[in-house]
């Protein structure tokens, strides 16, 4: 309740919603008008910003492959750096609210497969152009295109045909969908001049910075954007950086020297050491995001259903929480969402630690001989440890892992979605649809573990075409059975994202959706001298 009024005050006190709203709903919370009145002062107080300055990060997830085209964005640092210069249609807050961006207002025919969304007045790109209805068309027309091998691509293949009426834009969908601007949000979406379709990399948006510097696996910046539509809610600092530091110890210390204000993937067996550092905080938070392994169904020897069953069988998850996580997570069950997501299946059964059952399906396979697993300190925090850990667990039912700990330069881009057993991780998504869409479905690309069932294909069609809760909840816990009995994931924990930063940082907001505030954080916060 706290959280959710927290963010409500701090949009009264930035102009977005109205006092009014802000009372109304805390009448609905159970507060009485004195206290609501005596938390919005106390948020206004907070949510003071303070203009100028540079604000940088030290960050893990950097390549010296990555582009600045967003349709490519795989990892943290691009993400992040994306959500310093670029801007969508729409962003899904903190909450989990919906929030309007270059889009104002939005709404569905009754049968939600026709969506239009109104663009509003004044937003400029950073080349001085004006940001019209078209650039919106032409943006989604590009990601929808099979050659620019979008991470958005999956979500994109269920809309029909898109049209332009003066400022706005008509979608029409193959199939009725009441969660489409959840997927409009997709941070691949980055609205650009002509749809990026001349020149995709080119880091040109409407953020509240412009790209000053592109020098991938090395350091990232922007300044300040002077014609930024939104200026009174974000882009305080005068300049942003993100210095690519994968190494977790040198990350470390480059916060505790100063050199940055904040940094990513805190590993958990460092917390309480950071913890101890002055004028630093350890912010984390719950939400949709999971470590998992991943196995290639088309590929041998995990194309055999009963070897697959016999991994995810032999890895034991409290165990993977507590020494891995140290407790800053939770077990997960090998489908991809948890009780963040509305509609959650809570009824399937959690699957447990047993190794003479995984020596059942191993056998049953009829594989012999090691097994390579593929990891990197990138791939998530404490991804080495982990496997090693998983090795120790599956040798219990006579399997023998052959972990290979790969470098980090590269990772994303030779080992992640090419190799057939590897370490990895997902940030989730706000809606159930926009994750089976983008990972799990046949024909998306980034369906990392090569799960291709045209039933399970159908059945998430068929949902996100389904207007009635109840009947729709049911057709994803189908779903989600689906992915874990027969899908390449082992997702033995959800996450927390753990963030350090330092105390002369303001505005830092809890947001479970992605790490860094969703990405936020290097916009929406500030120095505080």
């Amino acid at each position: 309740m706290t959280k959710e009024l927290e963010h409500l005050g701090r949009q009264v006190v930035r102009g977005t919603i109205s006092r009014r709203h802000f009372m109304g709903r805390a009448a609905a919370l159970g507060l009485t008008a004195t206290s609501a009145g005596t938390l919005l002062g106390s948020v206004a107080r907070a949510a003071d910003p303070v203009m100028g300055g540079l604000l940088k990060a030290g960050m893990v997830g950097g390549e010296s492959t990555n582009s600045l085209d967003p349709a490519t964005f795989l990892s943290q640092v691009p993400f992040v750096f994306g959500q310093t210069w670029g801007e969508k249609i729409v962003e899904v807050g903190p909450t989990g609210e919906l929030e309007p961006r270059i889009a104002e207002e939005w709404g569905a025919s009754s049968d939600a497969k026709t969506w239009t969304f109104k663009m509003r007045d004044g937003v400029e790109f950073h080349n001085g152009k004006t940001v019209t209805a078209q650039d919106v068309f032409d943006t989604l027309d590009r990601h929808s295109n099979e050659a620019s091998e979008s991470g958005a691509l999956g979500i994109m293949r269920g809309i029909d045909r898109m049209q332009v009426n003066g400022k706005e834009l008509v979608i029409s969908l193959k199939e009725a969908n009441a969660d489409l601007p959840y997927l409009l949000a997709d941070y691949h979406l980055i609205i650009q001049p002509g749809g990026g379709k001349d020149a995709p990399d080119a880091g040109i948006s409407a953020g509240p910075y412009k790209v000053t510097v592109n020098e991938p696996g090395v350091r990232h910046g922007g300044e300040k954007f002077a014609n930024f539509w939104d200026a009174g809610n974000r882009g305080y600092a005068d300049q942003v950086e993100i210095t690519v530091i994968n190494d977790a110890t040198a990350r470390t210390a480059a916060l505790q020297s100063g050199q940055v204000h904040m940094i990513n993937n805190v590993e958990p067996k460092i917390v309480d050491l950071i913890k101890r550092v002055p004028g630093v905080s350890v912010k984390n938070t719950a939400g949709r995001g999971h470590y998992v392994f991943i196995m290639h169904c088309d590929t041998a020897p995990f194309d055999n259903n009963d070897l697959r069953m016999a991994l995810k069988l032999a890895i034991n998850r409290e165990d993977m929480v507590d020494k891995i996580l140290r407790g800053y997570g939770t077990v997960g069950n090998d489908f991809p969402i948890n009780s963040a997501y509305p509609l959650f299946p809570d009824d399937i059964e959690q699957r447990a630690y047993d190794p003479e059952e995984a020596a059942h399906y191993y056998k049953k396979s009829g594989h012999s001989g090691p097994i390579v697993l593929q990891t990197s300190d990138v791939a998530f925090p404490g991804a080495v440890d982990a496997a090693q850990l998983f090795q120790q667990h599956a040798s219990a039912a006579g399997i023998t892992l052959e972990v290979k700990r790969e470098p980090g330069d590269g990772y994303w881009s030779e080992v992640w979605n090419k190799q057939p057993f590897c370490a990895s991780y997902w940030g989730g998504r706000p809606v159930q649809d926009q994750m089976y869409s983008t990972a799990y479905i046949s024909s998306a690309d980034w369906n990392d573990t090569r799960f291709k069932r045209p039933e399970f294909d159908q059945l998430i069609t068929k949902a996100k075409a389904e207007l009635d809760e109840a009947k729709r909840k049911s057709m994803y816990h189908d779903a989600a059975l689906m992915v874990r009995n027969e899908g390449g994931l082992i997702l033995p924990m959800f996450n927390d994202w753990i963030e350090a930063v330092s105390d002369k940082v303001g505005g830092w907001e809890a947001d479970g959706a992605q790490t860094m505030m969703n990405g936020y954080a290097l916009s929406k916060t500030w120095l505080m001298g």
